[in-house]
């Protein structure tokens, strides 16, 4: 394997809260789920977790509430060996959290309340400013302030670091103050409100990618689900398809993608084989359980990825 590669999350933490129900209740219904599971997550923090599990050594920047769950967080992270250093508590803040609602198909329902998420901003990127310097790639997401994401991205390419922004979930941006990114990573549904194009087949998410670059941007990776991915670029777009799996929980899944996506590529691997392998890791992430906890170490990706190439053939 390649030297380790160093990557920096500048993102959010939150506690996952997840409920398993046959059925969603109609306006004023209280229906009984079938099981519940607490753990850690947040968009940030998975990517973050994705890409250590994937053995990138990982700096994580991000604030987290004085609640029980703040703590927790940071002792979640110290678990996986990642770097806590900047991972600050704010005093009379909750940490974020995600209730997610899954159905029996693995489909999930999720409402954040971003918490001290809110309180991350362009200062406290100054203040990891001399460790981020010293990584190959910043991952970005939408659940941390807009100001604070476009000055990361500045900083990024400042700095000639690999940046990549997922723009999840999608809320209106000034797309213009993220076109420095190297890599722009929505998913169909993101990609759909980022452009109001529909993205339902191959040929729309290709358009779609088109629309993309003409605003600006370098790389356009569409994540489509089950059907795997899309990398647009100046020469052109490639459709990378996905791995057939029994899913039963999509939760994390896309985060996962961008995780091992960031190390596959600062590990030097070519586009494509960086993004079929994300492709995989994804995948394997929807059959387990929660989002982190179902991320799989890189000993067991790479068996995985060993047996499915030589079944391809």
């Amino acid at each position: 394997m390649a030297n380790a590669a160093r990557i920096a999350v500048v993102g959010s933490a939150n506690t996952d809260l997840t409920t398993f129900t046959d059925v969603f209740p109609r306006p004023g219904e209280t229906l009984f789920g079938k099981s519940f599971d607490l753990g850690f997550g947040g968009k940030g923090a998975n990517q973050a977790v994705a890409a250590r599990l994937c053995g990138a050594q990982v700096l994580m920047v991000a604030k987290v509430g004085s609640d029980l769950f703040g703590e927790a967080t940071i002792r979640n992270f110290a678990s996986f060996g990642i770097d806590t250093t900047h991972v600050q508590i704010i005093e009379g803040v909750s940490t974020g959290v995600a209730p997610i609602f899954v159905e029996p198909n693995g489909q999930n329902r999720i409402i954040v309340v971003k918490g001290a998420n809110d309180r991350l901003t362009p200062a406290d990127v100054d203040a990891a400013a001399d460790a981020l310097r010293r990584v190959d790639t910043i991952i970005l997401q939408f659940e941390i302030p807009l100001e604070t994401i476009y000055y990361t991205v500045r900083f990024a390419r400042a700095n000639k670091i690999r940046c990549i922004v997922n723009p999840a979930p999608a809320i209106p941006a000034e797309l213009e103050n993220l076109i420095a990114a190297d890599y722009f990573i929505p998913n169909e549904t993101e990609a759909e409100l980022i452009t109001g194009q529909p993205v339902r087949t191959p040929e729309e998410a290709s358009l779609c990618a088109a629309g993309l670059l003409a605003k600006g941007f370098q790389r356009v990776v569409l994540t489509l689900g089950a059907r795997g991915a899309l990398v647009a670029g100046a020469t052109g777009s490639t459709h990378v398809p996905a791995f057939p799996v029994t899913a039963v929980d999509t939760s994390g899944a896309g985060d996962a993608f961008i995780g091992s996506l960031a190390v596959f590529l600062a590990e030097g691997l070519s586009e494509p084989d960086a993004i079929a392998r994300a492709n995989l890791y994804a995948a394997l992430s929807t059959t387990g359980v929660g989002t982190q906890k179902s991320f799989p170490k890189r000993a067991d990706f790479e068996a995985q990825w060993a047996r499915r190439r030589s079944e391809s053939r």
